[in-house]
């Protein structure tokens, strides 16, 4: 399969990137990594007139840690970066354990961060977790610049609140609150393949290990990621027991996502698989939140 003809552009400064998209608008696609849009270019699910490549844009390649303890990722890091990365492991370690559970190296080798918060799979596991650890996006054009919360950021299936003339630039997430446990879960059919169905949790317990906070969201759960808000607040005030992660997996598997079902998972083997996928989350939350307290 072959794309229908386009233009292409190769900007070799975000200045000169942010005029060609506010030239083009909706017409041209932001190049990143390549491995989503390609394929769908290839197929003609999609058709843009123009490809604005991001490569050369050193802007957008770092990662650092800011004086409050958030660490800021430029859009174009790619997934293997923070895969390795110390930074990442000790500030974000939700995002770092995710990471391998992406496709396959050869895709992560090349997949960058942005490029897939932006395609807003929701089978993709970085919007969860960008969702979970409430990320902010700065996005950009040639006239202002705004800073959108992930859970506001994500619209629907592959809809985000990026405007045609808008290029993301980097993802801030914020330091992780002391005495929080995570976990990430998800069941494919085989390594690297979409997962049926997944979830990432935080959880912060108070000194007697009650918990004080919590977010649980799903990945192929809806049409973006699916917070169980309440699921969270079935939590609120209790300290870890079966009984209790029970209850939250109950709630949200029952109530709170709408799975599409497919081929490969029936919409009632996916609520299975998010309540049992929970229990097993939550108790490893719970755990990591329970040890910080020495």
């Amino acid at each position: 399969m072959k794309p229908p003809p386009f233009d292409y552009h190769k900007p070799k400064t975000l200045e000169e990137a942010l005029s060609i998209k506010a030239k083009l608008g909706e017409e041209a696609k932001v190049l990143a990594g390549g491995q989503s849009l390609i394929p769908t270019m290839n197929y003609r699910l999609v058709q843009p007139s123009a490809l604005i490549d991001l490569n050369e844009l050193s802007e957008l390649d770092h990662i650092s840690i800011e004086p409050d303890g958030s660490l800021r990722v430029g859009a174009m890091i790619r997934q293997r970066r923070l895969e390795i990365d110390s930074d990442v492991e000790e500030i974000v370690p939700l995002l770092h354990e995710t990471i391998p559970f992406i496709a396959h190296p050869q895709i992560r080798n090349r997949g960058t961060i942005g490029g897939s918060l932006v395609h807003a799979d929701p089978a993709s596991e970085l919007p969860v977790i960008a969702v979970a650890t409430k990320a902010q996006f700065r996005v950009k054009n040639l006239q202002r610049e705004r800073c959108i919360p992930a859970k506001v950021f994500f619209q629907g299936m592959f809809m985000t609140d990026l405007q045609p003339e808008e290029i993301l630039v980097e993802i801030v997430f914020p330091p992780m609150p002391s005495r929080t446990g995570w976990s990430f879960m998800e069941v494919t059919r085989r390594a690297g393949d979409y997962a049926m169905m997944g979830i990432g949790i935080l959880l912060s317990v108070d000194s007697d290990g009650r918990c004080e906070d919590a977010r649980l969201v799903y990945l192929n759960a809806g049409d973006g990621p699916v917070e169980a808000r309440g699921a969270e607040e079935l939590l609120q005030g209790e300290m870890w027991s079966d009984a209790v992660c029970e209850k939250s997996a109950l709630k949200a598997s029952s109530d709170e996502i709408e799975p599409f079902g497919s081929v490969h998972a029936t919409m009632e083997y996916q609520r299975h698989l998010a309540y049992v996928l929970t229990k097993r989350a939550l108790k490893q939350a719970f755990q990591r939140a329970l040890a910080s307290l020495g």
